[in-house]
Protein backbone atom coordinates (compact mmCIF):
# COMPACT_ATOMS: atom_id res chain seq x y z
CA UNK A 1 0.00 0.00 0.00
CA UNK A 2 1.35 3.42 -0.98
CA UNK A 3 0.73 5.66 2.02
CA UNK A 4 3.17 8.54 2.24
CA UNK A 5 5.70 9.05 5.07
CA UNK A 6 3.39 11.83 6.32
CA UNK A 7 0.74 9.26 7.29
CA UNK A 8 0.69 8.99 11.10
CA UNK A 9 -2.09 6.73 12.38
CA UNK A 10 -3.22 7.16 15.97
CA UNK A 11 -6.48 5.37 16.81
CA UNK A 12 -7.57 6.98 20.09
CA UNK A 13 -11.32 6.30 20.21
CA UNK A 14 -10.98 2.70 21.48
CA UNK A 15 -9.65 4.14 24.75
CA UNK A 16 -13.20 5.17 25.64
CA UNK A 17 -14.37 1.56 25.53
CA UNK A 18 -17.59 -0.21 24.63
CA UNK A 19 -19.77 2.19 26.65
CA UNK A 20 -19.23 4.82 23.94
CA UNK A 21 -19.05 2.87 20.66
CA UNK A 22 -19.86 -0.45 19.03
CA UNK A 23 -17.73 -2.44 16.63
CA UNK A 24 -19.47 -2.69 13.25
CA UNK A 25 -18.70 -3.56 9.66
CA UNK A 26 -19.52 -1.82 6.40
CA UNK A 27 -22.17 -2.99 3.97
CA UNK A 28 -21.03 -5.04 0.98
CA UNK A 29 -21.89 -2.76 -1.93
CA UNK A 30 -22.59 -4.01 -5.48
CA UNK A 31 -20.02 -1.58 -6.89
CA UNK A 32 -17.54 1.08 -5.82
CA UNK A 33 -17.43 3.75 -8.50
CA UNK A 34 -15.16 6.62 -7.47
CA UNK A 35 -16.86 9.97 -8.03
CA UNK A 36 -14.74 12.33 -5.94
CA UNK A 37 -11.48 12.17 -4.03
CA UNK A 38 -10.19 15.19 -2.16
CA UNK A 39 -6.47 15.21 -2.90
CA UNK A 40 -5.72 18.28 -0.80
CA UNK A 41 -7.43 16.78 2.24
CA UNK A 42 -5.75 13.45 1.59
CA UNK A 43 -2.34 15.12 1.51
CA UNK A 44 -3.05 16.65 4.91
CA UNK A 45 -3.09 13.14 6.44
CA UNK A 46 -0.60 11.38 4.16
CA UNK A 47 -3.11 9.46 2.04
CA UNK A 48 -2.75 11.34 -1.25
CA UNK A 49 -0.41 8.71 -2.69
CA UNK A 50 -3.06 5.97 -2.73
CA UNK A 51 -3.95 4.65 -6.17
CA UNK A 52 -7.61 4.86 -7.19
CA UNK A 53 -7.93 1.12 -6.66
CA UNK A 54 -6.49 1.41 -3.15
CA UNK A 55 -8.78 4.38 -2.50
CA UNK A 56 -11.83 2.35 -3.48
CA UNK A 57 -10.66 -0.57 -1.36
CA UNK A 58 -10.31 1.56 1.77
CA UNK A 59 -13.14 4.04 1.29
CA UNK A 60 -15.64 1.86 -0.56
CA UNK A 61 -14.90 -1.59 0.88
CA UNK A 62 -13.44 -0.23 4.13
CA UNK A 63 -10.46 -2.48 4.48
CA UNK A 64 -8.55 -1.06 7.47
CA UNK A 65 -5.80 1.45 6.90
CA UNK A 66 -2.38 0.29 8.15
CA UNK A 67 -1.85 0.76 11.87
CA UNK A 68 -5.35 2.16 12.30
CA UNK A 69 -8.68 0.96 13.66
CA UNK A 70 -8.97 -2.76 13.03
CA UNK A 71 -12.76 -2.53 13.12
CA UNK A 72 -14.96 0.55 12.49
CA UNK A 73 -16.70 2.04 15.53
CA UNK A 74 -20.28 3.34 15.53
CA UNK A 75 -20.58 5.88 18.31
CA UNK A 76 -23.38 5.96 20.86
CA UNK A 77 -25.13 9.24 21.64
CA UNK A 78 -28.49 10.83 22.34
CA UNK A 79 -29.76 14.25 21.41
CA UNK A 80 -32.48 16.84 21.16
CA UNK A 81 -34.10 16.90 17.72
CA UNK A 82 -35.95 20.17 17.27
CA UNK A 83 -35.71 20.39 21.07
CA UNK A 84 -37.44 17.05 21.66
CA UNK A 85 -35.19 14.60 23.48
CA UNK A 86 -34.46 11.37 21.63
CA UNK A 87 -32.62 8.55 23.45
CA UNK A 88 -32.64 6.32 20.33
CA UNK A 89 -29.91 7.93 18.28
CA UNK A 90 -26.28 7.01 17.60
CA UNK A 91 -24.33 6.46 14.39
CA UNK A 92 -27.13 4.88 12.36
CA UNK A 93 -25.52 5.03 8.93
CA UNK A 94 -21.92 5.81 9.63
CA UNK A 95 -18.90 4.99 11.75
CA UNK A 96 -15.44 6.20 12.68
CA UNK A 97 -13.12 4.43 10.25
CA UNK A 98 -9.68 5.83 11.07
CA UNK A 99 -7.81 8.44 13.10
CA UNK A 100 -4.51 10.08 12.24
CA UNK A 101 -2.42 13.19 12.83
CA UNK A 102 -2.66 16.17 10.52
CA UNK A 103 0.50 17.21 8.70
CA UNK A 104 1.84 20.45 10.16
CA UNK A 105 -0.68 21.11 12.93
CA UNK A 106 -0.40 17.66 14.56
CA UNK A 107 -4.15 17.75 15.28
CA UNK A 108 -5.93 14.43 15.58
CA UNK A 109 -8.34 13.98 12.66
CA UNK A 110 -11.03 11.38 12.06
CA UNK A 111 -12.24 9.72 8.91
CA UNK A 112 -15.95 9.16 9.43
CA UNK A 113 -18.50 7.70 7.05
CA UNK A 114 -22.01 8.45 5.90
CA UNK A 115 -24.03 5.78 4.11
CA UNK A 116 -21.77 2.86 5.04
CA UNK A 117 -24.60 0.54 6.09
CA UNK A 118 -26.75 -0.29 9.10
CA UNK A 119 -25.47 -0.30 12.67
CA UNK A 120 -27.14 -1.10 16.02
CA UNK A 121 -28.41 2.50 15.95
CA UNK A 122 -30.10 2.49 12.54
CA UNK A 123 -33.67 2.40 13.91
CA UNK A 124 -35.03 0.32 11.00
CA UNK A 125 -33.19 2.54 8.51
CA UNK A 126 -31.19 1.11 5.64
CA UNK A 127 -27.97 2.87 6.66
CA UNK A 128 -27.53 4.24 3.16
CA UNK A 129 -26.88 7.66 1.64
CA UNK A 130 -28.36 8.97 -1.58
CA UNK A 131 -25.86 9.99 -4.23
CA UNK A 132 -27.57 13.38 -4.35
CA UNK A 133 -26.98 13.80 -0.61
CA UNK A 134 -23.29 13.08 -1.10
CA UNK A 135 -23.04 15.51 -4.01
CA UNK A 136 -24.75 18.22 -1.97
CA UNK A 137 -22.42 17.70 0.99
CA UNK A 138 -19.30 17.84 -1.18
CA UNK A 139 -20.49 21.17 -2.59
CA UNK A 140 -21.39 22.52 0.85
CA UNK A 141 -18.03 21.77 2.42
CA UNK A 142 -16.13 23.23 -0.54
CA UNK A 143 -18.15 26.45 -0.41
CA UNK A 144 -17.91 26.80 3.37
CA UNK A 145 -14.17 26.25 3.33
CA UNK A 146 -13.82 28.90 0.61
CA UNK A 147 -15.71 31.32 2.86
CA UNK A 148 -13.50 30.66 5.88
CA UNK A 149 -15.88 28.51 7.94
CA UNK A 150 -14.41 25.82 10.21
CA UNK A 151 -15.95 22.82 8.47
CA UNK A 152 -15.42 19.13 7.97
CA UNK A 153 -13.97 18.20 4.57
CA UNK A 154 -15.68 15.86 2.15
CA UNK A 155 -12.88 13.34 1.67
CA UNK A 156 -14.37 10.76 -0.67
CA UNK A 157 -17.58 10.04 -2.56
CA UNK A 158 -18.15 6.60 -4.08
CA UNK A 159 -21.28 5.50 -5.91
CA UNK A 160 -22.37 2.08 -4.66
CA UNK A 161 -24.81 0.78 -7.29
CA UNK A 162 -27.96 0.39 -5.21
CA UNK A 163 -31.41 1.90 -5.79
CA UNK A 164 -32.79 3.68 -2.75
CA UNK A 165 -36.35 4.68 -1.98
CA UNK A 166 -36.96 7.92 -0.09
CA UNK A 167 -40.22 9.64 0.78
CA UNK A 168 -38.94 13.18 0.23
CA UNK A 169 -37.34 12.89 -3.23
CA UNK A 170 -37.95 11.09 -6.52
CA UNK A 171 -37.32 7.36 -6.11
CA UNK A 172 -35.67 5.05 -6.80
CA UNK A 173 -32.52 7.12 -6.56
CA UNK A 174 -28.84 6.30 -6.74
CA UNK A 175 -26.78 5.47 -3.65
CA UNK A 176 -23.33 6.43 -2.40
CA UNK A 177 -20.97 6.14 0.53
CA UNK A 178 -19.19 9.26 1.67
CA UNK A 179 -16.16 9.76 3.90
CA UNK A 180 -15.57 13.02 5.73
CA UNK A 181 -12.37 14.27 7.34
CA UNK A 182 -13.18 15.93 10.63
CA UNK A 183 -11.52 17.19 13.78
CA UNK A 184 -13.39 14.77 16.01
CA UNK A 185 -16.86 13.23 16.16
CA UNK A 186 -17.56 13.55 19.91
CA UNK A 187 -20.92 15.30 19.99
CA UNK A 188 -22.90 17.18 22.60
CA UNK A 189 -25.20 14.17 22.39
CA UNK A 190 -22.33 11.92 23.51
CA UNK A 191 -22.43 13.70 26.87
CA UNK A 192 -26.23 13.73 26.86
CA UNK A 193 -26.38 9.94 26.73
CA UNK A 194 -24.25 9.58 29.84
CA UNK A 195 -26.29 12.22 31.68
CA UNK A 196 -29.52 10.48 30.67
CA UNK A 197 -28.14 7.22 32.06
CA UNK A 198 -27.11 9.05 35.26
CA UNK A 199 -23.46 8.06 34.97
CA UNK A 200 -21.38 10.96 36.32
CA UNK A 201 -18.26 8.79 36.37
CA UNK A 202 -18.60 8.32 32.61
CA UNK A 203 -19.03 12.08 32.17
CA UNK A 204 -15.70 12.48 33.99
CA UNK A 205 -14.13 9.84 31.79
CA UNK A 206 -15.41 11.56 28.67
CA UNK A 207 -14.20 14.97 29.86
CA UNK A 208 -10.75 13.53 30.53
CA UNK A 209 -10.63 11.93 27.08
CA UNK A 210 -11.73 15.10 25.30
CA UNK A 211 -9.22 17.26 27.15
CA UNK A 212 -6.38 14.82 26.59
CA UNK A 213 -7.25 14.32 22.93
CA UNK A 214 -8.49 17.72 21.75
CA UNK A 215 -7.73 20.32 24.44
CA UNK A 216 -4.41 19.26 26.02
CA UNK A 217 -3.74 22.85 27.14
CA UNK A 218 -6.58 22.39 29.67
CA UNK A 219 -4.85 19.46 31.35
CA UNK A 220 -3.86 21.44 34.43
CA UNK A 221 -7.21 23.23 34.85
CA UNK A 222 -8.51 23.32 38.42
CA UNK A 223 -12.11 22.73 37.30
CA UNK A 224 -11.79 20.57 34.20
CA UNK A 225 -15.50 20.52 33.35
CA UNK A 226 -15.88 24.29 33.49
CA UNK A 227 -12.63 24.80 31.58
CA UNK A 228 -13.82 22.44 28.86
CA UNK A 229 -17.20 24.16 28.61
CA UNK A 230 -15.50 27.53 28.32
CA UNK A 231 -13.30 26.26 25.48
CA UNK A 232 -16.23 24.64 23.65
CA UNK A 233 -18.26 27.85 23.97
CA UNK A 234 -15.46 29.85 22.32
CA UNK A 235 -15.12 27.35 19.46
CA UNK A 236 -18.87 27.02 18.95
CA UNK A 237 -19.47 30.77 18.99
CA UNK A 238 -16.81 31.14 16.30
CA UNK A 239 -18.50 28.43 14.22
CA UNK A 240 -21.90 30.14 14.47
CA UNK A 241 -20.32 33.49 13.58
CA UNK A 242 -18.76 31.86 10.54
CA UNK A 243 -22.16 30.62 9.38
CA UNK A 244 -23.68 34.06 9.75
CA UNK A 245 -20.88 35.78 7.83
CA UNK A 246 -21.15 33.14 5.10
CA UNK A 247 -24.92 33.56 4.82
CA UNK A 248 -25.25 29.86 5.57
CA UNK A 249 -28.29 28.11 7.03
CA UNK A 250 -27.39 24.68 8.43
CA UNK A 251 -30.99 23.58 8.69
CA UNK A 252 -30.78 20.94 11.44
CA UNK A 253 -29.03 22.28 14.54
CA UNK A 254 -29.92 19.36 16.78
CA UNK A 255 -27.56 18.61 19.66
CA UNK A 256 -26.32 15.46 17.93
CA UNK A 257 -25.11 17.72 15.09
CA UNK A 258 -22.97 19.83 17.44
CA UNK A 259 -19.47 18.60 18.30
CA UNK A 260 -16.99 19.55 20.99
CA UNK A 261 -14.37 20.90 18.61
CA UNK A 262 -16.65 23.60 17.20
CA UNK A 263 -16.49 22.25 13.68
CA UNK A 264 -19.43 22.48 11.32
CA UNK A 265 -20.46 19.12 9.85
CA UNK A 266 -23.28 16.88 8.61
CA UNK A 267 -25.10 18.81 5.90
CA UNK A 268 -28.63 17.81 4.99
CA UNK A 269 -31.19 20.45 3.98
CA UNK A 270 -28.74 23.36 4.08
CA UNK A 271 -29.03 26.57 2.05
CA UNK A 272 -26.88 29.58 1.29
CA UNK A 273 -28.83 32.83 1.47
CA UNK A 274 -29.72 34.44 -1.82
CA UNK A 275 -30.04 37.71 0.14
CA UNK A 276 -30.23 38.85 3.74
CA UNK A 277 -33.31 37.35 5.38
CA UNK A 278 -33.23 36.44 9.09
CA UNK A 279 -36.38 34.33 8.65
CA UNK A 280 -34.94 32.19 5.85
CA UNK A 281 -35.39 28.46 6.60
CA UNK A 282 -33.44 25.66 4.94
CA UNK A 283 -35.46 22.60 5.96
CA UNK A 284 -39.00 22.23 4.61
CA UNK A 285 -39.93 20.43 7.84
CA UNK A 286 -38.81 23.36 10.04
CA UNK A 287 -42.27 24.84 9.90
CA UNK A 288 -41.80 27.09 12.95
CA UNK A 289 -38.46 28.49 11.81
CA UNK A 290 -36.60 27.14 14.85
CA UNK A 291 -33.37 26.93 12.87
CA UNK A 292 -33.89 29.91 10.56
CA UNK A 293 -30.87 31.99 9.58
CA UNK A 294 -31.39 34.66 12.22
CA UNK A 295 -32.08 32.17 15.02
CA UNK A 296 -28.93 30.10 14.56
CA UNK A 297 -26.98 31.81 17.37
CA UNK A 298 -29.91 31.19 19.71
CA UNK A 299 -30.04 27.53 18.66
CA UNK A 300 -26.33 27.14 19.28
CA UNK A 301 -26.59 28.70 22.73
CA UNK A 302 -29.52 26.43 23.60
CA UNK A 303 -27.39 23.42 22.68
CA UNK A 304 -24.54 24.72 24.82
CA UNK A 305 -26.96 24.96 27.74
CA UNK A 306 -27.78 21.26 27.28
CA UNK A 307 -24.08 20.42 27.30
CA UNK A 308 -23.61 22.46 30.46
CA UNK A 309 -26.46 20.54 32.08
CA UNK A 310 -24.67 17.27 31.34
CA UNK A 311 -21.40 18.58 32.76
CA UNK A 312 -23.25 19.60 35.93
CA UNK A 313 -24.11 15.98 36.71
CA UNK A 314 -22.43 15.07 40.01
CA UNK A 315 -20.88 18.53 40.43
CA UNK A 316 -21.41 20.12 43.84
CA UNK A 317 -20.37 23.59 42.66
CA UNK A 318 -22.11 24.47 39.41
CA UNK A 319 -21.35 28.19 39.47
CA UNK A 320 -18.27 27.88 37.21
CA UNK A 321 -20.46 26.24 34.56
CA UNK A 322 -23.04 29.01 34.84
CA UNK A 323 -20.29 31.61 34.63
CA UNK A 324 -18.96 29.98 31.46
CA UNK A 325 -22.41 30.01 29.85
CA UNK A 326 -22.77 33.70 30.69
CA UNK A 327 -19.79 34.48 28.47
CA UNK A 328 -21.51 33.30 25.29
CA UNK A 329 -23.17 36.59 24.39
CA UNK A 330 -20.00 38.63 24.49
CA UNK A 331 -17.91 35.89 22.92
CA UNK A 332 -20.34 35.51 20.04
CA UNK A 333 -20.58 39.27 19.50
CA UNK A 334 -16.80 39.54 19.18
CA UNK A 335 -16.61 36.44 16.97
CA UNK A 336 -19.30 37.73 14.63
CA UNK A 337 -17.52 41.06 14.17
CA UNK A 338 -14.29 39.18 13.47
CA UNK A 339 -15.96 36.85 10.96
CA UNK A 340 -17.62 39.72 9.11
CA UNK A 341 -14.38 41.73 8.90
CA UNK A 342 -12.50 38.66 7.72
CA UNK A 343 -15.01 38.24 4.92
CA UNK A 344 -14.65 41.93 4.05
CA UNK A 345 -10.86 41.63 4.04
CA UNK A 346 -10.45 44.27 6.75
CA UNK A 347 -7.97 44.24 9.64
CA UNK A 348 -9.34 44.05 13.14
CA UNK A 349 -9.12 47.25 15.17
CA UNK A 350 -10.95 48.72 18.12
CA UNK A 351 -13.49 46.08 19.22
CA UNK A 352 -16.43 48.48 19.37
CA UNK A 353 -15.55 49.90 15.97
CA UNK A 354 -15.36 46.37 14.59
CA UNK A 355 -18.83 45.60 15.94
CA UNK A 356 -20.16 48.84 14.45
CA UNK A 357 -18.77 48.01 11.00
CA UNK A 358 -20.16 44.47 11.13
CA UNK A 359 -23.55 45.82 12.15
CA UNK A 360 -23.45 48.36 9.34
CA UNK A 361 -22.68 45.57 6.85
CA UNK A 362 -25.73 43.58 8.00
CA UNK A 363 -27.87 46.70 7.71
CA UNK A 364 -26.53 47.42 4.23
CA UNK A 365 -27.34 43.88 3.16
CA UNK A 366 -30.87 44.38 4.48
CA UNK A 367 -31.53 47.60 2.58
CA UNK A 368 -30.24 45.94 -0.59
CA UNK A 369 -33.54 44.07 -0.76
CA UNK A 370 -34.06 41.83 -3.78
CA UNK A 371 -31.36 43.64 -5.76
CA UNK A 372 -28.35 42.70 -3.65
CA UNK A 373 -27.41 39.06 -3.23
CA UNK A 374 -25.29 37.97 -0.26
CA UNK A 375 -22.06 36.89 -1.96
CA UNK A 376 -21.66 39.80 -4.41
CA UNK A 377 -21.69 42.26 -1.52
CA UNK A 378 -18.62 40.73 0.12
CA UNK A 379 -16.94 40.21 -3.23
CA UNK A 380 -17.44 43.84 -4.29
CA UNK A 381 -16.21 45.32 -1.01
CA UNK A 382 -13.34 42.90 -0.39
CA UNK A 383 -10.40 44.70 1.25
CA UNK A 384 -12.59 47.79 1.55
CA UNK A 385 -11.85 48.80 -2.05
CA UNK A 386 -14.55 51.34 -2.87
CA UNK A 387 -13.24 51.77 -6.40
CA UNK A 388 -13.95 48.10 -7.14
CA UNK A 389 -17.35 48.26 -5.50
CA UNK A 390 -18.36 51.40 -7.38
CA UNK A 391 -17.25 49.85 -10.67
CA UNK A 392 -19.35 46.73 -10.10
CA UNK A 393 -22.79 45.95 -11.54
CA UNK A 394 -24.17 46.99 -8.12
CA UNK A 395 -22.74 50.53 -8.31
CA UNK A 396 -26.08 52.35 -8.30
CA UNK A 397 -27.13 50.61 -5.09
CA UNK A 398 -23.82 51.28 -3.35
CA UNK A 399 -24.05 54.99 -4.19
CA UNK A 400 -27.52 55.26 -2.64
CA UNK A 401 -28.09 57.09 0.67
CA UNK A 402 -28.91 53.75 2.34
CA UNK A 403 -25.26 52.75 1.98
CA UNK A 404 -23.82 56.02 3.26
CA UNK A 405 -23.12 54.74 6.77
CA UNK A 406 -21.39 51.60 5.53
CA UNK A 407 -19.33 53.53 2.98
CA UNK A 408 -18.20 55.97 5.67
CA UNK A 409 -17.24 53.28 8.17
CA UNK A 410 -15.35 51.04 5.79
CA UNK A 411 -13.44 53.99 4.30
CA UNK A 412 -11.67 54.49 7.63
CA UNK A 413 -10.43 50.91 7.90
CA UNK A 414 -7.20 49.26 6.82
CA UNK A 415 -7.25 46.39 4.32
CA UNK A 416 -5.89 43.03 5.38
CA UNK A 417 -3.46 41.65 2.77
CA UNK A 418 -4.72 43.85 -0.08
CA UNK A 419 -2.35 42.06 -2.44
CA UNK A 420 -5.03 39.37 -2.65
CA UNK A 421 -6.96 41.66 -5.00
CA UNK A 422 -4.31 41.01 -7.67
CA UNK A 423 -5.72 37.50 -8.11
CA UNK A 424 -7.56 37.05 -11.42
CA UNK A 425 -10.63 36.00 -9.43
CA UNK A 426 -11.29 39.63 -8.51
CA UNK A 427 -11.23 40.78 -12.14
CA UNK A 428 -14.52 39.02 -12.81
CA UNK A 429 -17.86 40.86 -12.39
CA UNK A 430 -19.43 38.31 -10.01
CA UNK A 431 -18.21 35.80 -7.40
CA UNK A 432 -18.83 32.11 -7.04
CA UNK A 433 -22.14 31.36 -5.34
CA UNK A 434 -23.93 28.15 -4.36
CA UNK A 435 -27.65 28.83 -4.51
CA UNK A 436 -30.24 26.11 -4.62
CA UNK A 437 -31.01 26.41 -8.33
CA UNK A 438 -27.34 25.78 -9.17
CA UNK A 439 -27.17 22.73 -6.90
CA UNK A 440 -30.30 21.33 -8.54
CA UNK A 441 -28.88 21.96 -12.02
CA UNK A 442 -25.68 20.14 -11.11
CA UNK A 443 -27.68 17.19 -9.80
CA UNK A 444 -30.00 17.15 -12.83
CA UNK A 445 -27.01 16.75 -15.14
CA UNK A 446 -25.84 13.77 -13.07
CA UNK A 447 -29.28 12.18 -12.65
CA UNK A 448 -30.45 12.60 -16.24
CA UNK A 449 -27.25 12.16 -18.27
CA UNK A 450 -24.63 10.90 -15.80
CA UNK A 451 -22.81 14.12 -16.65
CA UNK A 452 -20.36 14.99 -13.87
CA UNK A 453 -18.69 17.86 -15.70
CA UNK A 454 -20.69 20.63 -14.00
CA UNK A 455 -20.04 19.11 -10.56
CA UNK A 456 -16.33 18.75 -11.24
CA UNK A 457 -16.09 22.28 -12.66
CA UNK A 458 -17.94 23.76 -9.69
CA UNK A 459 -15.46 22.20 -7.30
CA UNK A 460 -12.60 23.66 -9.38
CA UNK A 461 -14.30 27.07 -9.29
CA UNK A 462 -14.81 26.92 -5.52
CA UNK A 463 -11.17 26.00 -5.05
CA UNK A 464 -10.25 29.04 -7.14
CA UNK A 465 -12.37 31.19 -4.82
CA UNK A 466 -10.79 29.61 -1.73
CA UNK A 467 -7.26 30.38 -2.83
CA UNK A 468 -8.20 33.92 -3.90
CA UNK A 469 -9.91 34.84 -0.64
CA UNK A 470 -7.27 32.98 1.43
CA UNK A 471 -9.47 33.25 4.52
Amino acid sequence: MTVSPAYRPEPCLPRLGSEFADEVKAADFPQTLLRFRNQRAAASVGLDTLSDLEWQTHFGRFEPLPGNLATPLAQRYHGHQFRVYNPDLGDGRGFTFAQMREVGSDRLLDLGTKGSGPTPWSRQGDGRLTLKGGVREALATAMLEALGVNTSKTFSLIETGEDLHRNDEPSPTRSAVMVRLSHGHIRFGTFQRQAYLQQPEQITRLVDYVIETYYPDLGDATNRRAALLDAVIAKTAAMAAGWMAAGFVHGVLNTDNMNITGESFDYGPYRFLPRNDPNFVAAYFDQNGLYSFGRQPEAVFWSLQQLAGCLALGEADQEPLVAALNTFGGTYRTALAGAMLKRLGIKLGDPEADVALAGSAFKALSVGGDVLRWEPFFFDWFCGDANRALASPRRELYESPEFADFRALISTRQADRPERLADDYFARPDPQELLIHEIEAIWSAIAERDDWSTFDQKLVDLETARTAYAL
